[in-house]
């Protein structure tokens, strides 16, 4: 189901960097979905698309996205392979010169607008921090800790290119945003920016907070070298012996 949104205007003091696509992939998540459609819907921000892909779920949380439907830009529910293939697809969807990913059962915070008003360069992404486990927000990364740990993915805001030549890999089944950042690291194309927002609740209950990626792990190192090149790899693996990585 889609519709265009249309007659949109910036507010004064906001400054506009062009339409954000906002993607929430869904299954089963009726306990938690509305609050975060809510969410979207109180951004500040003045071109703001909503994409819904749900995997053909069972709990009324199609009851929702047809509750929801005047509000949402595009959904649609059927079967799909898992939650980055849920992802390819909303991206066919997105019309956005920015894409957002949010899970079903996080939240947005209000300075995801104040951020999006200051994204400007395609070839940057972006990313801010969240909320999670009451920890303190992560701030600015090393570029060793991108390789070692990544970022999570409800920090980033990503513009259009990266999608317009890369692609989930989706033999990953919860590491797949990690193995794209890494990818996009090594694209001497493009850079990672830190903006100083909060931008998520983040619930870390979703799939990437509660399996490890056991082929991922495996080609970890590979694509640390890849990406990162020899010194960093080098740094992992001793400290992957010492069993501190």
């Amino acid at each position: 189901m889609s519709k265009n949104i249309q007659n949109i205007t910036t507010k004064p003091g906001n400054a506009y960097a062009g339409k954000v696509t906002v993607i929430i992939v869904t299954y089963n998540a009726a306990a938690t979905l509305q609050k975060s459609l809510d969410s979207v819907y109180m951004q500040t921000y003045p071109d703001i698309e909503l994409i819904v892909i749900d995997g053909n779920s069972n709990d009324g949380t199609k009851d929702i996205l047809i509750t929801n439907n005047d509000k949402i830009t595009y959904w649609k529910s059927e079967p799909d392979n898992g939650i980055y293939d849920a992802m390819t697809k909303a991206l066919k969807q997105a019309k956005g010169d920015w894409i957002y990913f949010l899970g079903a059962d996080d939240d947005l915070l209000p300075d995801f607008s104040n951020m999006a008003a200051e994204l400007k360069l395609p070839d940057t992404i972006y990313y801010g921090s969240v909320l999670t486990r009451g920890l303190k927000p992560l701030g600015e990364v090393s570029d060793y800790y991108l390789a070692k740990h990544g970022i999570i993915q409800q920090s980033i805001v990503y513009p259009k290119i990266v999608f317009e030549k890369y692609s989930y890999n989706l033999k990953y089944r919860s590491s797949a945003d990690f193995a794209l950042n890494m990818q996009c690291f090594g694209d001497k194309g493009l850079k990672f920016v830190h903006l100083d927002y909060v931008i998520a609740n983040f619930s870390h209950d979703g799939v990437s907070g509660q399996s490890r990626d056991m082929i991922f792990e495996k080609d970890k190192p590979k694509l640390i070298l890849k990406n990162f090149g020899f010194k960093f790899w080098f740094r992992f693996m001793i400290r992957k012996l010492r069993g501190k990585s």
